[in-house]
């Protein structure tokens, strides 16, 4: 039987975190379930930085940026683990940390019309006026698919 495709996008907050119990409890016994786990992050500027005064605090910005980049990349990592530890198979988790050349819900758009994933697994974040006039991922997300499983967790 052909593996269904997950896509599972993940950015570090409560809600995420409900996302991947979820996808944890729901999908992980199943042997034809494949789950990709995606995050996208604002890249840092290439900037070229000298050694003087003024640019030499820039410089240690940067270090620190890049540091925390790691760091989170490395939690990404981990978090790729756990779902093999509950249950998914290795070779049924995949990742994608990748930066980000638009906005989160374009990269998942662009991402599930590249992989053609069955099911994707979204949060929805409660309040926060500036949703209301900017639209939030999930309802971009959803006007943009056709023949897709859309999980919301809430």
């Amino acid at each position: 039987m052909a593996a269904q495709k997950l896509l599972l996008p993940y950015n570090f907050t409560a809600s995420d975190r409900k996302a991947l119990e979820f996808t944890i409890r729901t999908f992980a016994h199943r042997e034809d379930v494949e789950v990709t786990l995606f995050h996208s992050y604002t890249p840092l500027p290439t900037v070229d930085i000298s050694n003087e005064t003024v640019t030499g605090r820039l410089k240690e910005s940067f270090s620190y940026l890049n540091q925390k980049l790691s760091e989170l990349e490395m939690t990404f990592q981990e978090i790729k683990e756990e779902l093999v530890e509950k249950g998914f198979g290795a070779e049924r988790v995949k990742s994608t940390f990748k930066p980000r050349k638009k906005e989160i819900a374009g990269e998942i758009i662009d991402l599930h019309r590249g992989e053609k994933f069955s099911f994707l697994v979204l949060n929805r974040k409660a309040g926060k006026i500036g949703r209301f006039f900017s639209g939030s991922v999930h309802t971009k997300v959803i006007a943009a698919l056709r023949n897709t499983t859309v999980c919301i967790v809430c």
